[in-house]
């Protein structure tokens, strides 16, 4: 068993330099401890829409922000928190504060704001983007005769 520091293996960080850190992207693959910190989202295709849903846990409707520029649909959202417990003299036993955020952006093609439904509900971002009609198709040859 080895000591951790703030939720992570104390050798791990005492070791990650640039000679050890091939070996730890080896060692852990596509999912490092690091990615455990993303916006888990899940994408589903229906006949007349694309439903998102993103994990927030732990952030309230109010600290969720969705915006739609350039064709990105980016969500964010971030959250400040404190809580200390006193004993009768006043004296601290435990004061923690966490300040935290995160953001993820999706090109969703050109489409109105107005054309998205955006609910939030028990830390579950959940949004309803319409499919658009495919654009039209080339033709697979590009040949072009000569007279």
């Amino acid at each position: 068993m080895l000591p951790t520091v703030f939720g992570e293996s104390l050798f791990d960080e005492f070791f990650d330099d640039a000679f050890m850190r091939p070996m730890r992207a080896a060692r852990d693959g596509f999912f490092a401890p690091h990615t455990s910190t993303l916006m888990k989202t899940d994408v589903k295709e229906t006949d007349t829409s694309y439903e998102v849903d993103i994990d927030l846990p732990g952030f309230k409707k109010e600290d969720v922000k969705v915006d739609l520029k350039d064709g990105r649909l980016t969500v964010s959202a971030a959250t400040n928190s404190e809580s200390s417990d006193k004993d009768e003299n006043g004296k601290y036993l435990r004061r923690e504060r966490f300040a935290g955020s995160c953001s993820r952006t999706f090109y969703v093609g050109e489409m109105e704001p107005s054309e998205i439904s955006a609910k939030f509900e028990d830390g579950i971002l959940k949004l309803a983007l319409p499919r658009k009609e495919e654009q039209k198709k080339l033709p697979p040859s590009t040949n072009i005769a000569i007279e």
